[in-house]
């Protein structure tokens, strides 16, 4: 993750801190030149390919006219506004609120098209409340965001522009052209003799390679063969860096912190609506999933639980084996458990700092906890060989049954490259998950969405909320109608009044365990 684990990734401008391996080989290995790609040797068959074409053209952004866009016809949020649609009218709870956005350039004129990547959300910052708003794309410089009130009370309207549609383009072009833009490293060792060379889903085919790819799922995993070492020395994986340069001149001021990341766009009337309450009753549409009230998350389809004290995680917990699988933002789950229940005791497997695995024991209660990261690409420090393993090979190693339960997220490490990389890696995982769900009906499996987080120019290009927001997309779709529970760590990133953070605050990873909690321990009612 690019504002990740080790402290110094990310420090002012030095983007690339750790010793640049190989960097020379990066950098020459421009468009031009076709990459040996695994994803582009994929072969589907007719049904996976038919899902992959319907996937992409869920996900298809809209495109601005053709040519270059000058940085003053581009989207500016300081001269755009919003309005309440009949702000004045009687509101309760229940209701629809519509917001109109208008979007205008530098110059103030209204822009004629649309593709810009807008976030909204309702509050009140009184009661600790809030809650997603629904955004569509009139494709007309006009944009419609529909909110359900779904509390009484003052409730506040806020919108922000995280990506002109002229910066989404750049975004685009370098998801398809540059998926080298972050590069790995492998260390090889035979002795007291060792090489390191640098690695990816994908290398030009300049160079002798080492070819890793999984044999039993065929995720595609290359490094360049060491000059002396044979491809079975090797002995870790590691995050290179991120190339620099990446953008022209007139691209970089489409990504500039205080003018067009992630600005506030300010109404043009009144900014609030004034809510009465209502017994609900009747159809739940399905936006939004959630919504905060006194800082707890109310999901609007299932019943939480708030897991306030230690002992009801433990009681919930009890007789259990809980898998967790992903990147940072699931260890955050591993780290609040073992912390929060005073009976769970990490059990120091001598694993890398922040890379694992992990493991608490409650040996009180038989309770086993786990934390394994899932497969390459990851951008962490240092991960032992022996340690670097998918997902879906691990699923298949679950028995699985009343006693199990796992937890999954994958995403943010895969922004960097086409969505097809993603779509694969999720296929293989879902086909471990029904084969587990088959043989285990009574296995509890839960995803965790992504989330959003904080952005500037150079994050923007690496992990940008637009490439996390798209493949979560993908992953919602791909799981739908699978007897999996999903955690909505997007929305309760969107809809909380803290700074956005790739690692949420703990009060939002609390939320999250007491929805992931309630999936495991649902209130016998």
């Amino acid at each position: 993750m690019v504002s990740n684990l080790d402290d110094d990734t990310v420090s002012g401008s030095h983007w690339l801190t750790e010793n640049n391996v190989q960097h020379s080989l990066s950098q020459t290995a421009k468009t031009t030149r076709k990459p040996y790609c695994g994803y582009s040797q994929q072969t589907l068959s007719k049904r996976e390919q038919a899902e992959q074409e319907s996937l992409l053209a869920a996900i298809e952004w809209p495109k601005p006219p053709d040519g270059k866009i000058p940085f003053a016809q581009s989207t500016d949020p300081s001269h755009s506004d919003f309005v309440i649609v009949k702000s004045s009218k009687f509101f309760k709870v229940g209701d629809q609120l519509e917001v109109l956005v208008r979007m205008k350039d530098f110059q103030g004129k209204p822009k004629q098209y649309g593709g810009d990547y807008l976030q909204a959300r309702i509050h009140s910052p009184g009661l600790k409340a809030g809650a997603a708003g629904r955004i569509v794309d009139c494709q007309n410089g006009l944009y419609k965001v529909f909110f359900t009130l779904l509390w009484p009370g003052e409730v506040k309207v806020s919108v922000s522009l995280v990506h002109p549609s002229e910066a989404v383009q750049v975004l685009l072009r370098l998801r398809e052209e540059r998926p080298d833009r972050v590069y790995f490293k492998s260390s090889f060792k035979s002795g007291r003799y060792s090489e390191t060379t640098e690695c990816n889903i994908c290398l030009p085919e300049d160079l002798p390679v080492c070819n890793y790819t999984d044999l039993y799922t065929g995720e595609p995993w290359f490094c360049y063969k060491p000059r002396k070492l044979s491809c079975a020395s090797r002995i870790n994986h590691a995050k290179g860096g991120y190339v620099k340069g990446l953008l022209t001149r007139e691209e970089s001021l489409f990504f500039q912190s205080d003018v067009n990341i992630k600005r506030p766009i300010l109404s043009s009337g009144p900014d609030s609506v004034i809510v009465k309450p209502k017994a609900v009753t009747g159809k739940v549409n399905s936006s939004p999933s959630g919504y905060y009230y006194e800082d707890q998350w109310r999901s609007r389809t299932h019943w939480i639980h708030n897991f306030n004290k230690s002992d009801d995680i433990t009681d919930c917990l009890q007789g259990k084996v809980i898998h967790l699988f992903g990147d940072s933002t699931m260890r955050q789950w591993f780290e609040y458990l073992t912390a929060f229940v005073p009976d769970l005791v990490e059990f120091n497997l001598g694993s890398p700092k922040n890379v694992g695995p992990f493991m608490s024991v409650d040996l009180k209660h038989n309770i086993l906890l786990k934390f394994r990261c899932h497969g390459p690409p990851i951008r962490f420090s240092t991960v032992f060989s022996s340690e670097l393993r998918y997902i879906a090979n691990e699923l298949n190693s679950i028995v699985g049954g009343r006693n199990t339960v796992v937890a999954i997220t994958i995403w943010s490490h895969f922004s960097t490259f086409p969505v097809e990389v993603y779509i694969r890696r999720l296929r293989n995982i879902r086909r471990a998950v029904l084969q587990l769900l088959d043989r285990s009906p009574k296995t509890a499996i839960v995803i965790r969405t992504a989330n959003v987080q904080e952005l500037g120019p150079e994050v923007s290009l690496f992990n940008s909320d637009w490439y996390s927001f798209q493949l979560d997309s993908v992953m919602r779709k791909m799981f739908s109608g699978i007897a999996v529970h999903f955690v909505d760590a997007w929305e309760m990133s969107v809809a909380h009044y803290l700074p956005h953070n790739l690692h949420p605050n703990e009060i939002i990873v609390k939320n999250q365990i007491d929805a992931f909690l309630s999936y495991v321990c649902p209130l016998q009612t």
